[in-house]
C-alpha cells in the first residue's frame, strides 16, 4: 500500500511554509535550496509559492488529490517534516485535515493505514 500523502499534496498547496533562514544556508548545513526561498522577516524565509493565494510550494510536483511528490523531500524544511498525515501515528492531524478539507478531499481515517507498513 502506498503512503496516502503520495496521492494528496493538499498541505503543500495550502499552508505558508515559513522557517528559520539557517535551514536554507548551506554554509551552516541547511538542507533547503536557498534559491527556492524568499525572505519574510529578519530571521525567517518561506518556500516560494507559499505566500501567494492560493498557496502552492515551488517544490510540489502534484495534481492535488491524484498524485503528489516533493521534489526536495530529503532536503525539505523542518516545518514540512512536522506535519503528519492524519492517523499515521494513531491520531488525527489538524493540519492534514484542514488542508484536505480546503481541497475537497475526504479526511483520512485509520482504515487508510490498515495493511500499511509505513504507519508506526
Amino acid at each position: 500500500m502506498n503512503h496516502p500523502c503520495l496521492s494528496c499534496g493538499a498541505c503543500c498547496a495550502w499552508f505558508r511554509v515559513g522557517f528559520h533562514w539557517s535551514e536554507a544556508a548551506p554554509e551552516l548545513g541547511g538542507p533547503v535550496p536557498p534559491a527556492l526561498t524568499t525572505p519574510i522577516g529578519p530571521h525567517r524565509v518561506a518556500m516560494l509559492g507559499t505566500l501567494s493565494s492560493p498557496s502552492r510550494c515551488i517544490a510540489l510536483d502534484a495534481e492535488v488529490g491524484v498524485y503528489s511528490r516533493c521534489s526536495i523531500h530529503p532536503a525539505r524544511p523542518s516545518v514540512c517534516r512536522e506535519v503528519a498525515a492524519s492517523w499515521e501515528f494513531g491520531e488525527a492531524s489538524e493540519k492534514c485535515d484542514r488542508a484536505r478539507v480546503a481541497h475537497g478531499l475526504p479526511l483520512l481515517t485509520p482504515a487508510d493505514w490498515s495493511g500499511n507498513d509505513l504507519a508506526a
